[in-house]
């Protein structure tokens, strides 16, 4: 991924710079030109997390900018009901994939660099087919389940989940052809159909209906969606089937469902954990509270969003070099690897944490005054699980890319349980904030579990803090 558009820094600067400034200036701008231009993993790495926040930072606009439409056309009860059911639909979708949509960057990842073609074809189809049939059989088995059953969900609840049945598919095939893009980093194609076309089209859609004269509710936000998700898809299917052609030489599939399994099943856990676990508050918020409250806590949560981007954007860029780094044998450049992703991901999410501390109850008055009288301690109170999880970086993604797939696994297995035990403890006694201090003190947990996993299983000290050495004694691993 080459950023053609950019001019190189430091010739421009030999020329226009006094003699003095010059000196000063240029071996900075040598090094910011050798990761704009340059042909090394970090370069690409670097270019790759920088165009995948640059995303991100446009899809948080977009996306903020929606939600603050959408809850002031739809009022807070039909917006909380909207939240909660797309929050649901979205989970159901990653774990629809079973760990398919991450083991497929490690699948392509291993059998590029072994050059077995027949399995990476097989590789690439079997996930593709996999995801769309299980979230369709999923949304099937639903729809009867919600059809024979009766008083389970409240009224309000039951036609949008019936149209998110709809887009489950859709969301499924989404997820695993964003891995097939990242694997092989055409980044515009991973991120752009889901985070900004995506988007864009769900409030475009939206804002047609109401103008047509369909009411303003959570009904016709699903049906939107459903557009929107559908439409999105379709465009990264094809977009992704012309580059495959190129990138992946026409041949016999072989596929080996078993070992897949075997590897995506514990991926599979990972993701179904992390997925309940970055959104289980809103899933509890849901079941003790109103959906007015849901709709407030959303819009805090989705008001720190920009912090949590930086985090998407290392791990988007990066997952898939552990495990290359780690089957090449390559074991210094691996360790060193790591070291400089945690450092992408910390001090960016520092920074910008600081700067929604003091913005957000500026972002939630765009919901309305409510939002921001009952949103703003929910923003302090999530900071503080945020930067802590900072601290370790793209921590799951080195686990599951160098093997340690269970013990990751394990770890949000725990969190998850923790995490769930807070939220039923606190939410009846704080209400939102309770919610907050829940998600917050499962980050913690979370980052702490994932050091002890990734310094016991693989012997790598993934902090923000280098080790502390004694003496003249060796470092934590010595190079191989």
């Amino acid at each position: 991924m080459k950023l053609g558009f950019i001019p190189r820094l430091a010739p421009l600067a030999e020329r226009l710079l006094p003699e003095s400034a010059a000196g000063r200036a240029v071996p900075l701008f040598r090094r910011a030109d050798e990761m704009l231009h340059g042909d090394s993993d970090s370069a690409v790495s670097g270019r790759i997390a920088l165009f995948a926040f640059a995303i991100r930072i446009a899809s948080a606009v977009i996306a903020y900018v929606s939600q603050v439409l959408l809850a002031r056309w739809m009022g807070k009860f039909d917006y909380g009901v909207f939240v909660a059911v797309w929050v649901a639909a979205v989970i159901l979708g990653g774990i629809a994939c079973l760990g398919f949509q991450t083991g497929i960057i490690r699948f392509i990842s291993e059998y590029r660099e072994k050059g077995e073609q027949d399995h990476l074809r097989g590789a690439i189809f079997g996930s593709l087919s996999w995801a769309f049939l299980a979230a369709t059989l999923i949304s099937v088995l639903g729809c009867a389940g919600l059809y024979f059953t009766d008083g389970w969900f409240e009224d309000y609840f039951i036609m949008p989940i019936y149209l998110a049945a709809i887009l489950l598919p859709m969301l499924s095939l989404q997820e695993v052809q964003d891995g097939i893009a990242r694997a092989h980093n055409w980044a515009g194609i991973a991120l752009m159909p889901t985070f900004i076309l995506r988007p864009v089209l769900i409030l475009a859609v939206m804002a047609v209906a109401v103008l047509l004269g369909l009411p303003a509710d959570a009904d016709t936000a699903m049906l939107s969606a459903i557009v929107a998700v559908y439409a999105a898809s379709a465009l990264q299917f094809v977009l992704l089937a012309t580059r495959l052609r190129g990138a992946v030489p026409a041949g016999p599939r072989k596929y080996m469902p078993v070992q897949w399994l075997a590897i995506t099943m514990p991926i599979f856990l990972i993701e179904g954990f992390y997925n309940l676990l970055t959104n289980v508050d809103i899933l509890f918020v849901s079941h003790y509270m109103q959906p007015e409250k849901v709709a407030v806590y959303f819009a805090a949560a989705k008001t720190l969003a920009l912090v949590h981007f930086v985090y998407f954007a290392v791990k988007a860029a990066s997952a898939h070099r552990f495990s290359a780094y780690r089957t090449a044998g390559n074991h210094r450049r691996y360790e060193q690897f790591i070291q400089e992703t945690v450092h992408w991901t910390f001090w960016p999410s520092l920074f910008l944490a600081l700067v929604m501390l003091f913005a957000g109850k500026y972002f939630l008055m765009l919901f309305g005054d409510s939002f921001a009288t009952e949103g703003v301690p929910v923003i302090w109170i999530l900071t503080i699980g945020i930067i802590v999880r900072a601290t370790v970086g793209a921590a799951e993604s080195v686990l599951t890319m160098s093997g340690e797939q269970k013990a990751c696994a394990f770890v949000y297995a725990a969190t998850l349980a923790f995490n769930l035990f807070l939220n039923w403890q606190l939410i009846p006694l704080y209400g939102l904030r309770g919610a907050a201090m829940a998600t917050s003190g499962a980050l913690v947990f979370e980052a702490l579990a994932l050091y002890s996993a990734a310094r016991r299983r693989l012997d790598l000290h993934i902090f923000i803090l280098p080790m502390r050495r004694s003496g003249s004694g060796p470092s934590a691993r010595p190079a191989e």
